[in-house]
């Protein structure tokens, strides 16, 4: 389908997935999501970066890097959603489809997370889905990218 991967960016406390709050974020790893969007980028012929930090400004590279290294970008920003500019400003120069990920529904819990700087920029956004909205995160990419594969062969 594309020989660019899929950039997956995770943001701050991500690495703390499966034991930081599992009443609402539950008991799978980061690890373990990285291996079900490596299977799920696999049924569309995709390959995937993976990358997870707590510093925004790692994340803003990679968000550079996707532009020119990726055929799309699957984020879940974390808390820099809510404030971040500079993630904003990233995304932004991004040709490429963007799908903003949370693993827990952000509009039932404090009105602070109500706001995203990412989600203008992104062609879809999962909230609320569990770690399975990566996995959709990764169809979406497939499918934008199908779109833009058969406009370009009619």
């Amino acid at each position: 389908m594309s020989e660019l991967p899929i950039f997956v960016l995770n943001g701050p406390n991500l690495n703390t997935l499966g034991t930081r709050k599992p009443e609402i974020y539950g008991h799978t790893t980061l690890a373990d999501v990285e291996a079900n969007v490596r299977a799920k980028a696999s049924e569309f012929g995709l390959d995937v970066v993976f990358e997870q930090s707590n510093y925004e400004g790692q994340i803003v590279e990679w968000i550079q890097r996707a532009r020119t290294e990726a055929c799309g970008i699957v984020i879940n920003p974390a808390a820099l959603t809510h404030y971040s500019i500079a993630v904003h400003d990233a995304l932004e120069m991004c040709e490429i489809p963007i799908v903003e990920v949370h693993i827990s529904n952000v509009h039932k819990r404090e009105s602070f997370r109500h706001v995203s700087f990412v989600s203008p920029q992104a062609t879809a956004v999962i909230a609320g889905a569990g770690v399975l909205g990566y996995e959709l995160g990764v169809q979406v990419v497939a499918n934008e990218l199908n779109k833009t594969s058969s406009k370009s062969t009619s």
